[in-house]
Parts: structure tokens; C-alpha cells; sequence
């Protein structure tokens, strides 16, 4: 009988007086982290304090948590969105009539013609929010008609730092090869620094944005008005 009775008070006397595993844990804990502290060529406790996982103990750069850390912490580019007070005003001219809102549907090159059509297609380009398309455009054009090579310097370095620069929340699309060719000439600039990127975001908007444009609400409604207006008359 008390050979049987032997291991059960062997148990409740090693339950009582050896520790528990989660105590053995948390005694390797403290250990662990002060060797690796001590140890040479490793950071310490204190070192890995901004880089340590807040779910771990160890130091785990691959944490979600430093992840997430990490890209608080990189600088955010604005927002694509123009803001009003840096969009130049808009094109003095008449209000355009029946005559001439018919004529766009007949080619981009007819709306890009005239102040009137040009304003139409910006307003619509607002809406899509690529409205620098045609800002750059129209920047381009001034830039053709200066002879004085100061402003012209002046100009294309604004227009570069505008809509060239990738750092510009208006900048334009183009390829590699345009952009090479822009910052090789900006050495010494000249009125027709931007001519082929001009032509890219030209081509870009006749055949991506215009198609849109004739289909739009904005467009239907101004031909619509202009026609009822016409029938009054």
C-alpha cells in the first residue's frame, strides 16, 4: 500500500515547490534580454527600445507593426488635387455660340482653337481631376511667345518645377525619354524646351479626354442650352 501511495506524494511535493512554467518563462525573459544587451556588436535592451515589436520581446523587424511605424514616419507626397488659389484664371472670352459648341464635336483641334472651347474642355478636365494637362499646355504657349532669354529662363524652370518635377502634385505624364531630353535642355532653356511634351499631353488628351468630353453632362448640357436659347430667338 505504500508503495502505491509513494508517487502521488512525490507529485504534490514537486507541484508545491518547483516553479510553474510560465514563472520559468518569465525568469528567461529578463536573462535573455540582458545577454543579448551585454553581448558585443548587438544593440541592447535600451538601443532596440524604437525598433522592438510592440507584440514581441524579441527584436523582429518584419512585425506588421513596424511596418505600419515605418510608413508614418516617410514623408507623405501632397495630394494629387489642385488646390483654387494655385489654378491661374481662366481665358477671357465671349460666351461661345450654337455655332461654334457644334464645331468641337468635329475635332479636338477645333475645341483646343478658341478661348471658349478651351475653357469648356478645362472645366471638364476639373472634373477628372487631370486639369494640369491642359495648364501645362497652355503654359507651354506662353512660354513660345517670349523672346527675352531672362523670362524665358525664368518660365521654364516655373513650368518644369510645375508639371516636370515629380515632386509637383501637377506634374504630367510622359515618358522616360521626353523627361531626359527636358533636363539635358534645362541647362540653357529656350522657348521650345517643351515641345515634345507638349505634344505628348496634346495627343494625351485627344485621345483619352476628349471622347469623354463630347459624352459628358458638361458638354450635352452647354449644347442643349445654347440650342433652346437659338430657338427662343
Amino acid at each position: 500500500m505504500a508503495w502505491r501511495e509513494a508517487p502521488c506524494v512525490f507529485a504534490a511535493i514537486q507541484t508545491a515547490d518547483s516553479p510553474t512554467l510560465c514563472e520559468m518563462r518569465k525568469r528567461q525573459m529578463p536573462a535573455a534580454q540582458e545577454t543579448a544587451g551585454s553581448t558585443p556588436g548587438q544593440p541592447g535592451a535600451g538601443e532596440r527600445g524604437a525598433n522592438a515589436c510592440c507584440f514581441c520581446w524579441c527584436c523582429c523587424c518584419s512585425c506588421s507593426c513596424l511596418t505600419v511605424r515605418n510608413q508614418e514616419q516617410r514623408p507623405r507626397r501632397p495630394s494629387h488635387e489642385l488646390r483654387e488659389e494655385d489654378l491661374p484664371s481662366c481665358e477671357e472670352s465671349p460666351s461661345p455660340t450654337l455655332e461654334e459648341v457644334n464645331a468641337w464635336s468635329q475635332s479636338f483641334d477645333k475645341v483646343m482653337l478658341t478661348p471658349a472651347g478651351r475653357n469648356a474642355f478645362r472645366e471638364f478636365l476639373r472634373t477628372e481631376f487631370s486639369e494640369e494637362n491642359m495648364l501645362f499646355w497652355m503654359a507651354c504657349e506662353e512660354l513660345k511667345k517670349e523672346a527675352n532669354k531672362t523670362i524665358i529662363e525664368e518660365k521654364a524652370r516655373t513650368i518644369y518645377e510645375d508639371y516636370i518635377s515629380i515632386l509637383s502634385p501637377k506634374e504630367v505624364s510622359l515618358d522616360s525619354r521626353v523627361r531626359e531630353v527636358i533636363n539635358r535642355n534645362m541647362v540653357e532653356p529656350s522657348q521650345h524646351i517643351f515641345d515634345d511634351a507638349q505634344l505628348q499631353i496634346y495627343t494625351l488628351m485627344h485621345r483619352d479626354s476628349y471622347p469623354r468630353f463630347m459624352n459628358s453632362a458638361l458638354y450635352k448640357d452647354l449644347l442643349q442650352s445654347l440650342s433652346e436659347k437659338s430657338a427662343e430667338a
